[in-house]
């Protein structure tokens, strides 16, 4: 039962900071420092990302009529709209993917360590300030997922590998302020984060269930779905949030929260 409520708790900050720019590798990270789970070193490195596609399936809920690419009337076809935001979202994804595949291991070797997340927290809390300053008086180039361009959406996907190789970045907050520095409004450009999270955490996460052998005990079987199935219940919630909060705020706050947090980690990281 103590196993089960650490999950519970695991999923509840998955599901938050998933989609919120402040890192859900980084926090879960954090968060194992002082929680630990019962189980091993295999599983827990798969939890940490298989544990995110429950928060990914809350976006295949909310936006399932936008992300299915099929229309059955008057014959079953893929209408060229979806398949032109289908084929951006996937061009998007290619630079994280390739990296991923390739140095996987190594990056989790290098800086799944809460000091790497806390600078990781603290510049991009920096930039986000930033950009918000920087872009207060300029004109949205994009107001929708239908004008990104492809352009658009490799320079996003480029933006997206500095999460996939620092944990602590966030792939929401890279992307997001990708996204916004290359003339994306706010809501455009969590949306298409949101989409873009589809493929490429459903890929990550086959990754590592490939990896991890796909065996699992009793025990581990339950600790897995209790974990996706509050991080999806969560994400729900979180999701809907966002997209209020950024209908008439700016990204200040998480950039302001995100360095507060970053300083507290590494003076803990001092003091330990």
């Amino acid at each position: 039962m103590i196993e089960i409520l650490k999950t519970i708790l695991f999923g509840i900050v998955e599901g938050i900071t998933e989609w919120l720019p402040v890192s859900s590798t980084g926090h879960m990270i954090l968060l194992e420092e002082f929680v630990k789970l019962d189980v091993s070193k295999a599983f827990w490195d798969m939890f940490l990302v298989v544990i995110q596609l429950g928060a990914i399936l809350a976006v295949v809920v909310i936006y399932f009529k936008r992300l299915w690419p099929f229309r059955s009337k008057p014959k079953l076809h893929i209408p060229k709209d979806k398949l032109d935001m289908w084929l951006k979202i996937l061009v998007a994804c290619v630079p994280a993917a390739v990296i991923g595949l390739m140095f996987d291991e190594k990056i989790d070797e290098l800086f799944y360590h809460y000091v790497p997340v806390a600078i990781a927290l603290i510049v991009f809390g920096i930039g986000f300030l930033v950009v918000e300053k920087k872009n207060a008086d300029k004109p949205i180039r994009v107001n929708s997922i239908a004008d990104i361009t492809y352009k658009d959406a490799i320079i996003i996907g480029l933006f997206q590998v500095l999460a996939a190789v620092f944990p602590g970045t966030s792939r929401s907050g890279a992307t997001i302020l990708g996204g916004i520095i290359i003339g994306l409004s706010r809501t455009t450009a969590a949306e298409f984060t949101f989409f873009l999270a589809v493929p490429v955490m459903m890929g990550a996460s086959l990754l590592k269930l490939i990896k991890f052998g796909l065996v699992f005990t009793g025990s581990e079987m339950i600790i897995l779905a209790v974990g996706m199935i509050t991080a999806f219940l969560v994400s729900i919630v979180a999701i809907k949030f966002l997209l209020g909060y950024i209908k008439n705020h700016n990204f200040n706050l998480f950039g302001y929260y995100r360095i507060v947090l970053g300083l507290i980690v590494l003076l803990y990281a001092m003091l330990r």
